[in-house]
């Protein structure tokens, strides 16, 4: 490794970001015209199924499962490797140009609703579900959403592109954010070891945040072999929460929507109805 000394003043003369290189940029604003797609619910979703386009689809499934008719939505695929997010339509509704963002058309005046935490206080509160109104309780639920919205960020963009996705392996880098993420795991663990679940004894926002980044890696599905590096079968508490809540019919749904990875039967691009996790997966498509 040749040792680097910043220059006074950085420029942007160079790609830089490894795997993602080619979407990095140091300005935000839109880079094309592109109005975004609209369907027939008053909830669009334009989402991709990462960890965070994964918590609010699966909220919106889990307030369907409890017959909240009104969380009936249509899901738009948005290509992030190819720069969806950096749309004119896109930036209307989110002026970070991060998914997953979510237009709420059900009032008078259409709302906007970006930055995935957001998303789910938003439809905990429009639906009356999965968030405590009494405290202690739901100060409870809303410390642990907000730990993962501060917490995430040195597991994915700090562990999870220096250990799978950076140009070049750097020991110290990894080494950082892997002590960080054993140490956010320790955290849960000792958690899960008190409560059922990450607010208490209920299911809540706060697990539906925190499951795609840190269930993702407790199951092993994240940042190809990072499981064993980390040792995460250690985290019995951890694995049994992550256990409960993948076996869940509405976090499977979750998962599947806007996915474009992976098994072609797990993959539904769009979700428009309730039908078309039975109609619409790649693989059913790819048959026709």
């Amino acid at each position: 490794m040749t040792d680097y000394t910043p220059p006074k003043v950085w420029t942007w003369n160079k790609a830089n970001g490894g795997a993602f290189a080619s979407i990095n940029r140091p300005i935000a604003g839109p880079t094309h015209d592109k109005e975004l797609p609209v369907g027939k619910h008053p909830l669009q979703l334009y989402s991709l199924a990462t960890p965070n386009g994964v918590k609010v689809t699966v909220m919106l499934e889990e307030l369907l499962a409890r017959g909240h008719k009104g969380a009936e939505y249509d899901a738009w695929l948005i290509r992030i490797n190819d720069g969806d997010q950096f749309g004119s339509g896109f930036v209307e509704v989110n002026p970070n140009s991060k998914i997953p963002a979510l237009m709420d058309r059900s009032g008078a005046t259409p709302a906007r609703i970006f930055e995935s935490g957001s998303i789910l206080v938003y439809l905990a509160e429009k639906f009356g579900e999965f968030l405590p109104t009494e405290q202690p309780a739901r100060a409870e639920v809303l410390s642990w959403l907000f730990w993962q919205m501060g917490s995430a960020p040195y597991l994915g963009g700090g562990f999870g592109h220096f250990y799978a996705y950076a140009p070049q392996k750097f020991e110290y880098a990894i080494d950082r954010f892997a002590m960080e993420t054993k140490r956010q795991l320790d955290v849960l663990d000792r958690r899960l070891a008190e409560t059922e679940y990450l607010g208490g004894k209920d299911y809540t926002i706060a697990d539906m945040a925190v499951w795609p980044w840190y269930g993702g890696l407790a199951l092993g599905r994240m940042y190809n072999d990072s499981g064993e590096f980390l040792s995460v079968q250690e985290y019995k508490h951890v694995q049994r929460w992550a256990k409960a809540i993948d076996a869940r019919p509405a976090v499977k749904r979750g998962r599947m929507v806007n996915r474009a990875f992976g098994e072609p039967a797990l993959q539904l691009h769009e979700r428009h109805d309730a039908s078309d996790f039975d109609t619409k997966t790649q693989d059913k498509l790819a048959a026709e």
